[in-house]
């Protein structure tokens, strides 16, 4: 009995020995394949962080005004008897664009100008009496008042005549008629716009900390939703010396070239003031960026030695920065990078600080300051 006791705990003990030696092999084995483990590189794509020279620019919202630009109306009331123009077509200074029905005052001329004739017929009559001594100097005083006032209703009617014939006050380009033959129109009526398109004005708004900045005859570029990828260029012509006391800002007046009309009063624009100094600045294409709420950071990548396999591999390490004016697919870095040091570009939402990757630039997109869509 004593012997199969002994027998059996020198089994038990032999396989707890067996399953030991199994599981401190396995265990060894796991060391030795964790030691020898590597996180595997991440494909990235990378650029160099480049010093350039940027323009200055003030960016700012306006809107496209006509250099001259009123809305014709009815002195007088009337009734439509002639229509000379075409909705939309040009007009040139003083050309005639709606008579007014003038029958009654051309009867009323007639006769005030035969009320002239006879009154200028009495008073040289009464000229010639005078110095004969027949007629008194009341007399003469008489004639020649009536004369006067005859004179000044022939003018009357005539200035009457004149404003129910609507002239274009300047050169440009008409609207859409509001009128119609035959139609009576009061006083104050509408009835066609007319707007001077070459050149036109952009008025836009600037901060009162950039007034200094601001000058007569400075470079202004104007862009609109209506002509994608088309920039307008034209000159600051006038600044308002009052600043707007609600917003602070003051209103500023540049002038375009605007020969083929593509511009309208009205137009939405954004406007780029080009200021007279150029600053150097660190760029780096905005995809390199990652925006977090504790800060922007970029992956910088440097060459280290590979503490295991004693090879020099890539590996990126986080570094806040503050950043600049955007300008296309690009941004400057103002703060937290140096020139030549490079930086990954895309798939930066997969990399942790001290991650191992592959640069590999093949599919990588083109930067460009000034980008502009397909077939644009």
């Amino acid at each position: 009995m004593k012997k199969t006791i002994a027998f059996t705990v020198a089994g038990l003990v032999l396989v707890v020995a067996a399953l030991a030696g199994i599981k401190a092999f396995q265990i060894r084995a796991l060391i030795a394949s964790g030691a020898e483990f590597s996180v595997p590189a991440e494909t990235v794509s990378a650029t160099e962080v480049r010093q350039e020279t940027w323009e200055s620019l003030l960016p700012a919202v306006g809107s496209i005004t006509a250099v001259q630009g009123v809305e014709l109306r009815a002195e007088l009331a009337g009734t439509v008897r002639e229509i000379a123009f075409v909705s939309g077509a040009t007009a040139v200074k003083g050309q005639v664009l709606v008579r007014l029905d003038t029958t009654s005052e051309q009867a009323q001329l007639r006769a005030a100008k035969a009320q002239a004739e006879l009154a200028r017929l009495n008073l040289e009559r009464a000229r010639g009496l005078h110095e004969q001594g027949v007629v008194s100097n009341a007399d003469l005083d008489s004639r020649e008042a009536e004369f006067l006032k005859t004179g000044g209703d022939v003018e009357v009617i005539e200035a009457t005549i004149a404003k129910k014939t609507i002239l274009a006050p300047f050169a440009g380009r008409l609207g859409i008629r509001s009128v119609n033959l035959g139609q009576f129109v009061n006083p104050g009526d509408a009835i066609v716009s007319l707007h001077s398109l070459d050149p036109v004005y952009v008025d836009f708004s600037v901060p009162e900390q950039q007034l200094a900045q601001v000058q007569r005859a400075m470079e202004v570029r104007v862009m609109t939703d209506a002509t994608p990828g088309r920039v307008f260029t034209g000159k600051v012509t006038a600044v308002n010396p009052q600043v707007d006391a609600s917003s602070r800002n003051i209103k500023v007046q540049a002038t375009i070239a605007n020969g083929d009309g593509d511009l309208r009063p009205g137009m939405f624009a954004r406007v780029e003031l080009v200021l007279p100094e150029t600053d150097p600045i660190l760029a780096i294409p905005s995809t390199a960026v990652l925006h977090a709420p504790y800060g922007d950071s970029v992956f910088v990548i440097s060459d280290v030695k590979d503490a295991k396999s004693g090879k020099t591999v890539k590996q990126v390490q986080m570094t806040t920065v503050r950043l600049g004016l955007t300008r296309g697919d690009f941004v400057a870095v103002a703060a937290g990078l140096k020139a030549g040091q490079t930086v990954a570009t895309s798939g930066v939402f997969k990399l942790r600080n001290g991650s191992p990757v592959a640069v590999d630039n093949t599919l990588a997109p083109d930067a460009q300051s000034t980008p502009r869509p397909p077939n644009s």
